[in-house]
């Protein structure tokens, strides 16, 4: 992936010639991590679009729109694989690993808020982003 920033891993690099329009636009991309929490699956569809439509036009809303739809899918993923390990684990333990059932539960939930807020903060600085615990697929 050729985003106009280099070698960048992590930390704050701040964009070059970066637009309020380009801002507002990333922000609402990484705003749509809260229809995950309504619609789960349904909810990719929206960053998605919203790149596909507008990643040509700038490097940082190509940039911010692969990072949401990376972080969607991860949160879709571990909210669908984290309840199925703890119900193993329930089982496996006779129900004592209950109590690890209901954290396991809400974590993919709670990563995403946390880390739609972070990359909003950061979006608006017009700094790039990159979500933790997220699994790259584009």
């Amino acid at each position: 992936m050729n985003t106009g920033m280099g070698p960048y891993k992590g930390g704050t690099v701040a964009a070059q010639g970066v637009t309020d329009d380009d801002k507002t636009y990333a922000v609402l991309m990484h705003l749509s991590v809260l229809a995950h929490l309504v619609l789960p699956y349904i909810s990719l569809a929206i960053p998605i679009i919203m790149w596909l439509t507008r990643k040509d036009r700038s490097v940082f809303i190509d940039d911010h729109g692969r990072e949401a739809i990376n972080f969607q899918i991860s949160v879709t993923i571990y909210s669908f694989v984290l309840p199925i390990i703890g119900v193993i684990i329930m089982f496996l333990t006779l129900g004592l690993g209950v109590i690890l059932l209901i954290p396991l539960v809400f974590l993919p939930y709670v990563l995403a808020i946390v880390g739609m807020v972070m990359a909003i903060v950061r979006t608006n600085k017009g700094e790039y982003f990159r979500y933790p615990m997220t699994i790259r697929f584009l």
